[in-house]
């Protein structure tokens, strides 16, 4: 059973680059009200899709480096990183359905 995960600056390199398995990263922020309607969909999808894929979040006032390092200009933004490179993003709170297509792109 699958749970979304708080990824730091620190933590970004070890959880998300080196993971063996594809990660899809919400990057968002407190004050976001679209991030708030996405975060319970994500952890729907994270027990739903378990081990197939994990989904971390980052807070991008509090871990302000990864968030410029991949360029996130608006919240939420959704990136899916797999072998340690992004493969597929969005930005914008989007319906479930999408996010799963997201997901199962990059599988």
């Amino acid at each position: 059973m699958g749970t979304t995960k708080a990824v730091t600056d620190a933590s970004f390199t070890s959880d998300v680059l080196q993971s063996e398995t594809p990660v899809l990263v919400d990057f968002w922020a407190e004050w976001c009200a679209p991030c708030k309607k996405v975060s319970p969909l994500l952890e729907e999808i994270a027990n739903e899709m378990g081990d197939r894929v994990r989904i971390v979040k980052v807070n991008i006032d509090e871990n302000p480096e990864t968030a410029r390092a991949y360029r996130v200009m608006s919240v939420p933004t959704l990136t899916v990183f797999k072998g340690g490179q992004p493969v597929q993003s969005v930005a914008g709170a989007r319906p479930k359905g999408d996010l799963v297509k997201l997901i199962e792109a990059a599988l």
